[in-house]
C-alpha cells in the first residue's frame, strides 16, 4: 500500500496549479544565468585583446604613455653621430674648476666676457649633422644672428636640450623627434667665431644650465632626481668673489692714480725749489760785478 503511494507522489505533483510555472521559471533562471556568464566571460577576452602580455596598451591612443616610458629609459648622448670624431671647441664654465679651466671657458666677444654654459663641438671645421641627445617636443625655433639659431627640446617638465649656431632647420615647434634623430646642420655664430662650424650645446633644469660630460650616458631620472642647489650657491659664490676681486681690483687702481698725482706737485716744487736756488749764486754773481 505504501509502495503504491510513493508511485502517485509525481503525478500529483504535477497536478498541482503551481508545478509548471515554478519549473517554468526555474528554467528561465538557469537559462538568464548562462547568457550572462557568456556575455561576462566575452567582455574579459576583448579587454585583454587591447593589452601585450605586460600590460603595455597596443592601441594607437595609448601610444603615447608607451613612448613616455621608453623616453625615461633612454641615456643622453651627444649630439653627433661618432663622437670620436668630434672636437670640443670649448667646454662648460663650471664654478669649481680651476683658475685656467675657467679662463679656457670663457666666450669672448667684443669687451665683454660670458661664461660658457654648454659645450662647443665642431669636427674640426667639417658640415655635419646635428642630432637630437633624446626624445621629446620641440617647442622652440628660433633664429638668431649672435647666438646662433636656436633649438630646444623638451623631454620632460623643466628638463630641456638646446642646440644653437646651427643652420637648415629639419623640425619645427610642435614636433616630436626621436632620438639621434637629424635636426638641423651644424653652422656658426658671431657670439663664438673662434668656433668655426660648430653646434654650441647646453642640457639645463629649471632654466639651470648643467655640465653635459657629467650627464652623457646618463638616465633623465638622474638629472631630475639631482639637487642644483648646491651648485646655485656654489656659482652665486663664485660671483660674489669675483666680484670682490674686481672691486679691490678697481680700489687699488684708483689709490694708484691718486698716489702718483700727489707725487706730480711735489715733483713741481721740487723743482721750483731746485731753480730758485740754482738762480740765487747768479743774482749775487750779478751784484758782485756792479
Amino acid at each position: 500500500m505504501r509502495e503504491e503511494e510513493k508511485k502517485h507522489t509525481s503525478p500529483k505533483f504535477l497536478k498541482r496549479r503551481w508545478a509548471y510555472p515554478a519549473i517554468y521559471l526555474a528554467s528561465a533562471a538557469v537559462v538568464i544565468t548562462g547568457i550572462l556568464w557568456y556575455q561576462a566571460s566575452n567582455d574579459v577576452n576583448e579587454k585583454a585583446k587591447d593589452y601585450s602580455y605586460d600590460g603595455v596598451p597596443t592601441e594607437n591612443q595609448f601610444d603615447q604613455p608607451a613612448e613616455e616610458v621608453n623616453r625615461s629609459l633612454e641615456n643622453f648622448v651627444m649630439p653627433v653621430a661618432k663622437p670620436d670624431e668630434t672636437v670640443i671647441e670649448k667646454e662648460f664654465y663650471d664654478a669649481n674648476a680651476t683658475a685656467e679651466e675657467q679662463e679656457a671657458a670663457l666666450i669672448v666677444h667684443g669687451n665683454e666676457y660670458y661664461p660658457n654654459q654648454g659645450l662647443d663641438i665642431s669636427k674640426e671645421g667639417k658640415n655635419f649633422n646635428v642630432l637630437a641627445a633624446m626624445s621629446g617636443e620641440v617647442t622652440k625655433v628660433q633664429e638668431d644672428a649672435l647666438l646662433g639659431n636656436t633649438i630646444e627640446i623638451e623631454h620632460s617638465k623643466g628638463v630641456v636640450t638646446r642646440y644653437q649656431s646651427v643652420k637648415d632647420f629639419k623640425v619645427a615647434v610642435g614636433d616630436t623627434v626621436k632620438q639621434g634623430q637629424e635636426i638641423a646642420k651644424a653652422g656658426k655664430s658671431s657670439l663664438n667665431e673662434e668656433a668655426g662650424v660648430h653646434v654650441h650645446f647646453e642640457i639645463r633644469k629649471d632654466s639651470l644650465a648643467v655640465n653635459p660630460l657629467e650627464y652623457f650616458n646618463k638616465s633623465l631620472a638622474t638629472l631630475q632626481e639631482a639637487d642644483l642647489d648646491q651648485q646655485v650657491s656654489t656659482e652665486q659664490a663664485s660671483e660674489d668673489k669675483g666680484t670682490e676681486e674686481k672691486k679691490d681690483a678697481a680700489e687699488e687702481k684708483k689709490e694708484s692714480e691718486g698716489n702718483e698725482g700727489q707725487a706730480k706737485p711735489k715733483q713741481g716744487a721740487e723743482k721750483k725749489e731746485s731753480d730758485e736756488s740754482s738762480a740765487t749764486p747768479d743774482a749775487a754773481d750779478t751784484k758782485d760785478e756792479e
